[in-house]
């Protein structure tokens, strides 16, 4: 069903939301057009009765995983995102995000795997006895890819932080190929 809205906003308002969006004012429309869809499914659930909250936070976890599916390109997205959307702390962010990975786990299945597959595929190795190296802003993913590892053969090295770096890891090799095997490069 198509729907469209007009939106009273001052110039001021538009340049400012058109910075947090990451977007010039030419293309606001169309990426408020993402965000609306999220925001008419939320109101429609609430309106059929399918998802009525109490609490606050129940909302905005039912929120960003609209936000998933439909802004976010069905992925994770990283705890600076949701904190410029949110207006909330980088730790109050990765809480929102780990709450609604666990609470919609089944239904992110594809979002999680994908988040994985991308951080994977970004991963680069500075030569053959070395190991992947890739920086990722979102904590939640790593603990995935943590989680997932556990899940293969326990005994295989973790994922850790880089000396010194602010979000790069590392990956040794045989994780890096176990989890390779689990999740294959995107053609």
């Amino acid at each position: 069903m198509e729907v469209t809205a007009t939106v009273d906003l001052s110039e001021q308002d538009q340049l400012e939301l058109a910075k947090i969006l990451g977007c010039n004012g030419g293309e606001l429309p169309d990426k408020l057009r993402t965000y609306s869809s999220a925001a008419l499914k939320e109101y429609i659930s609430m309106f059929l009765g399918q998802r009525v909250f109490r609490r606050g936070s129940d909302i905005n976890e039912f929120r960003l995983f609209l936000l998933v599916a439909t802004v976010f390109d069905n992925r994770i997205p990283d705890e600076q995102e949701v904190c410029r959307l949110f207006q909330t702390s980088a730790t109050e962010s990765r809480a929102l995000i780990r709450a609604v990975m666990s609470k919609y786990q089944y239904q992110l299945r594809e979002a999680i795997d994908n988040s994985i597959r991308r951080a994977l595929d970004a991963a680069e190795q500075e030569d053959e006895h070395s190991p992947h190296v890739v920086t990722l802003n979102s904590h939640n993913v790593v603990e995935e890819l943590n989680r997932t590892l556990a899940g293969i053969d326990g005994t295989l090295e973790q994922i850790r932080k880089k000396r010194g770096s602010v979000s790069t890891y590392e990956i040794a090799q045989s994780a890096y190929a176990r989890l390779r095997e689990q999740y294959p490069e995107n053609e």
